[in-house]
């Protein structure tokens, strides 16, 4: 497992972006839980943010693909509109501790 960062570094309803072992990744929290993501459209193989940790949409419910628009959910990272459609973003598993988030790369 690798340390991503201390949980208030992730504020509910927020995104951010990281770099480890030169994996662009970001994660998502949502409803207390964190949810990690390959950093990667599956449509175009672009990075998602708008800008740096901006992954979500307006209104924080769906993370949005800069470049295409293409909405996924932020709970399976299923793409549920868009150019890739019933593709998915690469989930990366994750846990959270005291000392804060973990992934598994």
């Amino acid at each position: 497992m690798k340390f991503l960062c201390p949980s208030p570094e992730l504020a509910d309803a927020s995104s951010r972006g990281f770099e480890i072992d030169g994996q662009k990744l970001f994660a998502v929290r949502r409803g207390g839980q964190v949810y990690v993501y390959l950093n990667r459209c599956p449509h175009r193989g672009v990075g998602l943010e708008w800008k740096p940790d901006q992954f979500l949409d307006p209104s924080n419910s769906l993370i949005q693909c800069a470049t295409h628009g293409a909405l996924f959910l932020i709970e399976d990272g299923e793409c549920v509109a868009g150019p890739c459609a019933g593709q998915s973003l690469r989930a990366i598993p994750c846990r959270e501790d005291t000392q804060g988030i973990w992934i598994s790369l």
